[in-house]
């Protein structure tokens, strides 16, 4: 059926697939933690299996990504800018890209991390997709504040959530510093090598958060316009 021209004016709300595609973000990351449990233990088999799940999950959100800038709407009348939707697309496009990255730089060169350290490495990840977690939980509300233009007692809920996400991220860095902290104690007595690639790691997971909190970001300036 043809679309009529006020159909065409106003187009889809892009909120719903964006809420999608965060989903299947989410869906990827979680992987993190079995994920890193298997190299913990040195079951290559197993985190092996794992990767290709998160590298499988990671494809799977890029399917919606791509769905959603074809069909994006081009109107004027949009509930919410087009660029702002595609900032926050993008930042929700990298967090699974970067638990990719993750699983694939750790299982092609098998890397190993000193036992000392692996109850701080899990803390570590779990704290990361707590804040994408709680990105997830922020961008449900998107519809919600369409609905109530951007205004009202939902405005101040989503600020809340906003609030907290940040409080993540920054115990998510205390994290961080924790754990090379730790492992600079270490350095002398590791292959020069294994350390540069466990912070570079180290990096990427921090990296997760970071771009949690920048969704956050995105999506208060939503409410800020």
């Amino acid at each position: 059926m043809a679309r009529t021209t006020i159909s065409s004016l106003f187009g889809n709300s892009p909120v719903k697939p964006l809420q999608t595609h965060m989903a299947s973000v989410q869906e990827c990351i979680v992987e993190l933690v079995p994920f890193f449990e298997a190299v913990i233990e040195q079951d290559w088999k197993a985190a092996k299996a794992q990767q290709k799940i998160i590298s499988k999950l990671e494809n799977a959100a890029d399917k919606h990504k791509r769905k959603l800038r074809m069909q994006l709407p081009r109107s004027l009348f949009m509930p919410v800018s087009r660029r702002d939707l595609l900032e926050v697309l993008t930042m929700q496009d990298k967090i699974a890209n970067k638990a990719k990255d993750i699983a694939g730089l750790i299982t092609g060169r098998k890397i190993e991390f000193p036992e000392t350290v692996n109850e701080q490495l899990i803390a570590f990840v779990k704290r990361a997709i707590d804040a994408s977690a709680q990105a997830q939980t922020a961008i449900n509300e998107l519809d919600e504040l369409v609905e109530t233009g951007f205004g009202g007692r939902e405005v101040k809920l989503v600020q809340s959530m906003i609030k907290e996400l940040d409080s993540i991220e920054s115990d998510n860095d205390k994290l961080e510093v924790k754990i090379r902290s730790a492992l600079f104690k270490l350095e002398n007595d590791l292959p020069p090598v294994q350390v540069m690639f466990l912070y570079r790691v180290i990096d990427w997971i921090g990296e997760l958060a970071d771009l949690s909190q920048r969704v956050g970001s995105r999506l208060e300036l939503m409410l800020a316009r």
